[in-house]
């Protein structure tokens, strides 16, 4: 049973969030607290590592959440569900798209798409830095609870900020950076605060 909710619930996902995988994130926040599958820590978490390993940040997200969930099988199951409305949606647009090529109304939707992905893109930014440098699990959490800094996202950012514009440094790849990241991120967790 377990194995068809990930499917549908990644279905969901997979059909709503047009504009990509940081388009998905407000419907993976709401999925999770929903469902318990995984906090809004463990959200952060996953795009943080979702963004440094290959891959769209959608599919690597479901893969891991399926795989937390129900193992192997629910990995398997929960990416299905998030691809399929995508491969049945390329399919439909494939066999129909010179019929409404050069339609207007479709022309209007497509256009009208854009501000919505830009909106939960949007959205899905300012969780993350509510979450990321303020330790609020939203926005409006932030405003209604109160302002808690996170002293090490700060000094990360940064530190990260004046590197990335040092002549010298700002050639490195961005692997570079990231694995910088990852090493800051293992130390600050090993102070024990």
């Amino acid at each position: 049973m377990i194995l068809l909710t990930l499917y549908w619930e990644y279905f969901k996902v997979g059909l709503f969030a047009v504009g990509g995988g940081l388009a998905t994130l407000p419907f993976l926040s709401e999925l999770g607290q929903r469902t318990g599958w995984f906090t809004q820590q463990k959200l952060a978490d996953m795009l943080a590592v979702s963004e440094s390993t290959p891959g769209p940040i959608g599919v690597n997200m479901a893969t891991y959440v399926g795989y937390t969930t129900a193992g192997v099988p629910g990995a398997v199951i929960a990416t299905l569900g998030l691809i399929t409305p995508s491969v049945i949606i390329i399919l439909i647009v494939a066999s129909v798209l010179e019929k409404f090529r050069k339609n207007k109304y479709v022309d209007s939707a497509f256009y009208g798409i854009r501000p919505a992905s830009t909106a939960m893109i949007t959205s899905a930014l300012l969780g993350l830095l509510a979450l990321c440098l303020f330790g609020a699990g939203s926005v409006m959490k932030m405003f209604t609870e109160g302002i808690f800094i996170n002293y090490k996202a700060w000094i990360l950012f940064a530190v990260l900020l004046v590197l990335t514009n040092i002549k010298k440094l700002k050639d490195l790849h961005p692997l570079v950076f990231i694995a910088a990241s990852a090493v800051v991120g293992i130390l600050f967790s090993f102070s024990g605060e």
